[in-house]
């Protein structure tokens, strides 16, 4: 790809062989069910009431609305450590700020809250916020219906990846439909379009951040270097080396490594040099997305169940896509999750 053509996105190559096999992702809600592992509990005491929900059918951002009405709070008042698929079934933590003597000495039960796609399981205060990036991981319990194809190629990529780990790609969802929010991004770092919605404005940045860092691991994997350390590498607090998460301030890799990251910028110069002056720091994210506890079984000959525990901001669809090729109902061509962290 060259510089200024991000209509569509690149076909990003995969670590293991394609097993050539198919299946239907989320024909079902309850065929994706996440479960968010968070950093910390609620103490029982604070200025804010965190809440336990399971959501079905509903995405994030609407069960925040919910709330917010519910407890009579603005919006920014309500809290939740990442974002989840609306077509699944998911379970997560929401945080309000309603601190006691907002509602006249009264903290509303919002147990009591019905509604047909979402639940409140349990309520108790704390003394934060929860903010994005608030939690460990999520555990995925996934099942794949008319599994066709060759069944022993897709136990060797379960086993690859069970004990070897996945490219750590963002999913597609970060890019939009047809992952136009790179060409977004694209024009508005080059001052072709004005982006005054800051909600907008973050979306496109981080679609194009995350569109620089697909490149540089794509670009390891066809040069052979998948699974390898480099000279000149960043590692992670596990062990693992990083790509950049593109911003402001040098490459903080040496040698062969930081030679192939700005290969990538240099052909990338406007997205890259546009990211440095809208503000965003240097960051790093691990390479290598290592699943864990990872098990499966074959309920029948065609469905394959699979459940596995990754950190906060892996995709599960990153893992699926090298044991796979995986199919969903036409409902979600647009969808609304930006990511499941």
């Amino acid at each position: 790809m060259t510089e200024a053509q991000y209509t569509t996105l690149p076909q990003w190559p995969n670590a293991y062989p394609a097993s050539g096999a198919s299946a239907t992702l989320k024909l079902l809600n309850e065929d994706f069910i996440v479960t968010e592992l968070p950093l910390q509990l609620p103490c029982g005491e604070g200025e804010h009431i965190w809440l336990d929900i399971e959501k079905n059918g509903a995405n994030t951002a609407f069960v925040a609305q919910q709330l917010a009405e519910a407890a009579g709070v603005q919006e920014w008042d309500v809290g939740y450590a990442g974002l989840k698929d609306r077509y699944a079934i998911t379970r997560q933590w929401f945080s309000i700020y309603l601190p006691n003597g907002k509602k006249k000495g009264e903290t509303p039960d919002l147990t009591l809250l019905q509604h047909p796609e979402y639940r409140v399981l349990c309520q108790r205060r704390h003394v934060k916020k929860l903010r994005p990036g608030d939690l460990q991981g999520n555990r995925f319990r996934i099942v794949l219906r008319d599994v066709s194809g060759d069944l022993d190629a897709i136990e060797a990529n379960l086993k690859a990846v069970a004990t070897q780990g996945a490219p750590n790609y963002f999913g597609a969802q970060r890019f939009g439909f047809e992952g136009g929010n790179v060409e977004q991004g694209r024009a508005m770092l080059a001052r072709e379009i004005r982006v005054r919605n800051p909600k907008k404005k973050g979306i496109y940045l981080s679609a194009v951040r995350s569109f620089v860092f697909n490149e540089v691991l794509a670009l390891r994997i066809r040069q052979g270097l998948w699974g390898k350390t480099l000279s000149g590498d960043v590692m992670d607090e596990a062990g693992r080396p990083t790509g950049p998460l593109w911003g402001r301030g040098r490459v903080i890799t040496t040698d062969q490594a930081q030679s192939l990251e700005n290969g990538v910028a240099e052909r990338h110069a406007t997205l890259c040099d546009g990211m440095e002056h809208a503000g965003l720091d240097q960051e790093r994210r691990a390479l290598v997305a290592s699943p864990v506890d990872m098990s499966w079984e074959w309920p029948q000959a065609d469905q394959l169940v699979l459940t596995f525990s990754l950190r906060a901001g892996n995709y599960a669809t990153s893992v699926l896509r090298e044991i796979l090729l995986t199919t969903e109902p036409d409902r979600f061509t647009e969808n609304e999750s930006a990511a499941v962290e």
